[in-house]
């Protein structure tokens, strides 16, 4: 007999091995998913693990895909570390998309002459506009009017979309685009610079690095940061020291507002060139897995960024290689969050097995 006991403190060593051992989990239910659709599971765990590591082309794709789950994670990494729970960011990221997008076609159609280096801050600084209005709703409502901050900021989403939405079928759709809902493509001056000529990874990916490293700063070396984190901990502890906890809610929502805005800014002027109403590829809902499996880390966002676009990329190629569902990478998904759950259950608890106990056999004479 097994049971669950409480422990004295929390364990150190499965709050970091929690996250493996989810992944481990995860790969043994890929293999029996795998056998079960009739697939060589050896083949498509090759495909899902490897392929994307496979050459320079591919983990630069894989770069490219990390860097708006790591933006977006940042972000929510701080909220939920200050017990913000914002849920939001893929509405946010869409703003932000749309901010820049906005600045690429006015920079396309006014023939501005401007080359993509000087393009990058301005878009930087578009779509962290555009995001930190967005989250900005939601602190509004949950600072007057103490609305819940996870519906607020989940119905946006549905909003952001219909404007998106919106916008290609209107007033920016391409009237040469045969009907597709879509913008003009930008001028060649209006995108990203690409790190390595051929290849679609731009300085986007060396920002979000920059980004992680300075929210691992204010969160650790900060004292705005270290009044955020007590907030999240110990709210109590903290109105007792005298915190302010309007002033963590608005810091915490826009930035991540913020940086969900400029990953969407990235992804819109990046790989797209244009805006269609599918920018995002579930980033922002995404992120969120990446933030926990993080550990709610800023350099560990970065890690989990890589598996999680490991798993994107890993599914669009099992799909054309393997034959398998496009559908699949989002169950992988879906059950290492779960695994990472049921997993974080032995930082506070552990095992016991229990002894049966011993009956006398006879009474005594």
């Amino acid at each position: 007999m097994l049971r669950l006991e409480a422990r004295p403190a929390p364990s150190k060593f499965f709050a970091w091995a929690s996250p493996l051992l989810s992944l481990a989990i995860t790969i043994v239910v890929a293999t029996i998913l795998f056998a079960a659709l009739g697939k060589d599971p050896v083949r498509s765990l090759s495909v899902f693990l490897f392929e994307p590591f496979n050459g320079l082309r591919a983990i630069t794709e894989l770069g490219l895909k990390a860097t708006p789950l790591i933006l977006c994670a940042l972000g929510l990494a701080l909220c939920f570390r200050s017990n913000v729970w914002n849920i939001g960011a893929e509405g946010q990221f869409l703003v932000g998309a749309i901010a820049a997008g906005g600045l690429a076609l006015w920079v396309t159609g006014a023939q501005v002459a401007i080359n993509r280096w000087a393009f990058l801050p301005l878009a930087i600084i578009a779509g962290a506009l555009g995001g930190a209005l967005w989250a900005s709703i939601v602190a509004l409502l949950r600072d007057r009017f103490n609305a819940n901050e996870i519906l607020v900021s989940l119905m946006l989403v549905y909003v952001a979309n219909l404007f998106l939405s919106w916008l290609v079928f209107g007033p920016w759709k391409d009237p040469r685009g045969f009907n597709f809902p879509q913008s003009v493509s930008f001028a060649d001056g209006a995108g990203m610079p690409r790190i390595i000529t051929g290849m679609r990874l731009h300085w986007g990916f060396a920002v979000a690095l920059l980004a992680a490293l300075g929210m691992w700063l204010f969160m650790s070396r900060f004292y705005r940061g270290y009044q955020m984190t007590v907030g999240g901990l110990a709210p109590a502890a903290s109105r007792y020291a005298g915190f302010s906890g309007r002033a963590s809610l608005w810091t915490a929502l826009l930035s991540s507002g913020a940086l969900a805005g400029v990953a969407g800014a990235f992804e819109v002027t990046g790989p797209m060139g244009q805006l269609t109403p599918y920018v995002s590829n579930n980033y922002g809902f995404t992120a969120i897995i990446v933030a926990f499996v993080g550990r709610l880390h800023p350099l560990g966002c970065v890690f989990g960024s890589v598996l999680l676009s490991m798993f994107l990329i890993g599914g669009e190629l099992a799909q054309s290689r393997v034959g398998l569902p496009a559908a699949l990478s989002g169950v992988f998904q879906g059950v290492l969050l779960f695994s990472l759950l049921a997993c974080d259950t032995l930082i506070h608890y552990r095992l016991r097995r229990l002894r049966p106990a011993i009956h006398a056999t006879g009474a005594a004479r």
